[in-house]
């Protein structure tokens, strides 16, 4: 099992008790850090422009620039994406761009993407907002593309949505490609024709196990080997210490929040996601039966870990230290 973790962006309005941006800046870059002098394998950005779960005038910063910096504020981790949005830019573009991060970082780039779902950031900055049966033609189509365009050499594409006519991607470099999202006729066959790794289930076991399988028929059908293939879940944690106080143990990283509202926000507003002040020793016994379901390696998001990295490093110590 491996292990990453998010740093505070500004997405989930986790930058917010620190006014000025370059101060923001400075604490993302302090996670980074922290997680590149730890047992992490690797540190994550989001691909959004504003905040959840209302878009307020905060500061977010964006994913692409954010990553190629870190790959210079950072030695030892991989720098992962999760997952970059297929609308927001052309996917020869974005083949050239994560051959570029990758020369950077020296090889730590592992790029995500996703088909996207934000309909008020496409429209806030001027992306048409299509159907999702559109914005899935243009997907497979940009998954196809990357990957040829990494290992291919004159490569000539007329597709519904891109096209291109042999562009010179150099340097020719191929990061592992992260494909997020379950669709089980779709996204999970692209995932077995072209992806290095595959994100889904947000930390539910009996969902992965589901998606596990179908992915593992896909395998099969294309000729693909189930194995080399990296399957990741999410996590919403803030771990403790077994019978600490919750509202003590949080109180530094929450900042003006109440706990509800902390967690809340921590969670992205979503309501499926393990997202709970949780004891190491519960976070530990969760990811046993996440390794049981088939997944190899768990992404953490650590809502408030910008002005507080205890709890990252506890979760380093306690948990991440375990498996390794």
């Amino acid at each position: 099992m491996k292990f990453g973790v998010f740093v505070p962006q500004g997405w989930r309005m986790d930058l917010i008790e620190l006014e000025d941006p370059v101060e923001q800046w400075e604490a993302m870059t302090a996670v980074a850090k922290a997680a590149d002098a730890g047992p992490w394998d690797s540190i994550w950005l989001f691909d959004h422009f504003h905040t959840v779960p209302e878009p307020v005038r905060e500061t977010v910063f964006e994913m692409w620039t954010t990553t190629a910096a870190l790959a210079r504020d950072t030695s030892r981790v991989n720098l992962g994406q999760l997952v970059g949005c297929n609308g927001y830019r052309n996917p020869a573009l974005v083949a050239k761009m994560a051959a570029t991060v990758d020369v950077a970082s020296h090889g730590r780039m592992y790029a995500g993407l996703g088909a996207g779902w934000s309909e008020h950031e496409w429209k806030a900055y001027g992306y048409p907002w299509t159907s999702q049966k559109e914005r899935m033609g243009s997907f497979v189509e940009s998954i196809e593309l990357i990957h040829r365009l990494w290992t291919e050499d004159d490569v000539v594409f007329e597709g519904q949505y891109h096209s291109v006519d042999k562009p010179y991607v150099e340097p020719r470099r191929k990061p592992k490609l992260w494909i997020g999202g379950g669709g089980e006729r779709v996204t999970l066959r692209l995932v077995a024709k072209y992806g290095d790794a595959c994100n889904f289930g947000t930390g539910r076991v009996e969902v992965i196990k589901h998606k596990l399988a179908i992915l593992r028929q896909h395998c099969e059908e294309v000729g693909r080997d189930y194995d080399e293939i990296i399957k990741s879940t999410s996590l919403n944690v803030f771990p403790i210490e077994s019978g600490a106080d919750p509202e003590i143990a949080t109180a530094k990283a929450r900042g003006r929040y109440s706990l509800e509202e902390f967690l809340e926000i921590g969670s992205g507003g979503t309501s499926h996601v393990l997202a709970d002040v949780i004891t190491t020793k519960e976070l530990s016994e969760h990811i046993e039966q996440l390794a049981e379901a088939g997944v190899d390696y768990v992404i953490s998001y650590i809502p408030g870990v910008a002005y507080d990295h205890e709890p990252m490093q506890r979760y380093a110590e306690d948990v991440v230290q375990e498996f390794s």
